[in-house]
């Protein structure tokens, strides 16, 4: 009688199996690496032709001739001074004590929330550029509930989180419906839908009802301290929420039905409609639970650092969470390691500019550079090819010489 393979005979086939997977991430993770140094590189030549110092040794430098090797020597100097206070300072800015740790995580949480909602709808083939308007509608679901009802502590927080999570899930549904029944594309109706819920807020905080006491401005009251996130060691609990975010996604995307549904859809639509596959489902789904991811994010900012709703409550995290998809490949852990990057990139950058007095638009530039050179892996892969060649080349050449 034949006897079943031993569970040992399983493992020489899992372990090509494992090195086949890593071979294919690797080329991704040195792209990345790649593009995140060329633009670091980038922004330390930019340091260099902005410091004072550096441009007023190259103007000795062709002004004296007779000391030009001198003052060269100074403009090195100065250079390398330069990007080692700018970079020294981000760093020290983004974790070099515990208040720039909390400050970099605080902004590096609604960043992941919403990065991981754009990374979703990428996954089922849509580019959800409304997070923005998804954002600021759950920021002011969640508000209200936060400063105008009065609840116990624990459940107050729960329904204005509630609320935040709905209010967004909705607002994304709506692209998913449109998208599914009438075939409009979603990269316009985000974008027009972020116009309307910027409108939309601004229309509620005009009324009484939504307004400050005692003031004119469209400003909420602050929530109340039932409403928020408490804290440990002086970081908020909406930020370990972020990352229970990023592994309900992991396990939406790899072990769900849905997850292998949206996957499908998103390589080929019509293929996965041939199998009975709902695309209507999918893409209101994907698209409700990309605004709830949002609407996370919005929470961050009003449960987590109790600021008033106005209509730029939530800043530019919308946009800047499809960066962080970008970045992150897509890929839930991708988007995590990217939103912590950038959250430490915009917190360094308060430090870069009262440590060296870089101005804080250079971790914008910084930022937007990352994203150029991610998105363009050829440009990459072409300058990783260049520099193989010249070294082959010069592998070469002693051997010709010599024959």
């Amino acid at each position: 009688m034949a006897m079943s393979p031993a569970p040992e005979s399983l493992i020489p086939e899992a372990e090509p199996t494992r090195r086949r997977d890593l071979s294919a991430w690797l080329p991704t993770v040195r792209d990345t690496v790649v593009a995140i140094a060329l633009a670091l590189a980038v922004g330390a030549f930019l340091v260099i032709v902005s410091d004072p110092e550096v441009i007023d040794a190259v103007g000795d430098m062709f002004n004296y001739p007779a000391s030009f090797f001198v003052y060269a020597g100074d403009v090195l100097r100065y250079s390398a001074e330069a990007v080692w206070d700018a970079y020294s300072a981000l760093v020290r800015g983004a974790v070099g004590s515990g208040p720039a740790l909390e400050r970099t995580l605080e902004r590096s949480a609604p960043l992941i929330c919403a990065g991981l909602g754009v990374a979703l709808a990428f996954r089922a083939g849509l580019f959800n550029i409304g997070a923005q308007g998804q954002a600021l509608v759950g920021a002011l679901a969640a508000g209200y509930v936060a400063f105008t009802w009065d609840l116990p502590a624990g459940l107050h927080l729960l329904v204005a989180l509630a609320a935040g999570l709905t209010a967004g899930a909705l607002w994304g549904s709506i692209v998913g419906w449109l998208k599914a029944t009438t075939g409009a594309h979603e990269v316009i109706t985000t974008i027009m839908l972020n116009n309307v819920a910027r409108f939309l807020v601004l229309y509620f905080l005009a009324k009484e009802a939504f307004q400050r006491p005692n003031s004119d401005n469209l400003i909420t009251p602050g929530p109340a301290d039932s409403a928020t996130f408490p804290t440990i060691a002086g970081i908020h609990l909406g930020i370990p929420l972020a990352l229970l975010a990023a592994a309900a996604v992991w396990w939406i995307l790899e072990r769900s039905k849905l997850g292998f549904e949206l996957r499908a859809v998103g390589a080929n639509p019509d293929a996965s409609r041939t199998a009975g596959m709902s695309t209507t489902k999918v893409y209101i789904l994907v698209m409700a639970l990309a605004g709830l991811l949002a609407g996370l994010a919005a929470t961050m900012t009003v449960l987590g650092l109790r600021q008033s709703v106005t209509d730029q409550v939530v800043g530019s995290v919308g946009f800047d969470a499809i960066t962080v998809a970008l970045l992150g490949r897509a890929t839930p852990l991708g988007t995590v390691l990217a939103g912590l990057l950038f959250g430490a990139l915009s917190a360094g950058g308060l430090g870069m500019q009262a440590s060296a007095g870089v101005p804080p638009e250079l971790i914008q530039v910084v930022q937007a550079l990352i994203v150029l050179f991610v998105a363009a892996p050829a440009l990459i892969r072409g300058l990783g090819r260049m520099r193989r060649r010249r070294r082959k080349d010069r592998a070469v050449e002693p051997e010709g010489a010599a024959a």
